[in-house]
């Protein structure tokens, strides 16, 4: 993280990155659903939500922010992307609890046993969180005190 601040790449990275999504006009939902599906993936290696904001924050939040969007926006949408692949990664914190539960009632079950029964969860979650995003987006509703959808 100290050689990450000290040489400056995340507002490089935002600036070049908010400079090539404007030219190849690649904004609005599909920007905001392709920034939901980065953070869930990167959840499926990255265990703690601390760490992936800390890491994604510094690149994002300024992207999106010259792209006219709110930070509060980009916030909802990591919270989004980071919901979606909790229950599918080993690395969530709670994943031995989740699966001491399991094995209480199935003796044999194991990563693949979770797996199985979570995928069709968040996929159902994944369909309705971008779905609940996109009708906040359309409609501009304000995602908190002081917390919109642009800037």
């Amino acid at each position: 993280m100290a050689l990450f601040s000290q040489s400056n790449i995340g507002p490089i990275l935002s600036i070049k990155g908010a400079e090539w999504l404007q030219q190849i006009g690649f904004q609005g939902i599909p920007l905001l659903i392709a920034f939901v599906i980065v953070a869930s993936i990167l959840n499926l290696f990255l265990g703690s939500a601390g760490a992936k904001w800390a890491i994604m924050a510094p690149i994002f939040v300024p992207m999106f922010m010259l792209l006219g969007y709110d930070p509060a926006l980009t916030q909802i949408c990591y919270r989004i992307g980071d919901s979606l692949t909790n229950t599918l990664t080993p690395l969530f914190s709670y994943f031995p609890i989740l699966l001491g539960f399991i094995r209480k009632y199935q003796k044999d079950a194991g990563l693949g046993t979770v797996l199985a029964n979570m995928l069709p969860y968040s996929a159902s979650f994944t369909v309705v969180w971008i779905l609940l995003l996109i009708v906040f987006v359309l409609f501009n509703i304000p995602l908190g005190p002081g917390g919109g959808i642009y800037i």
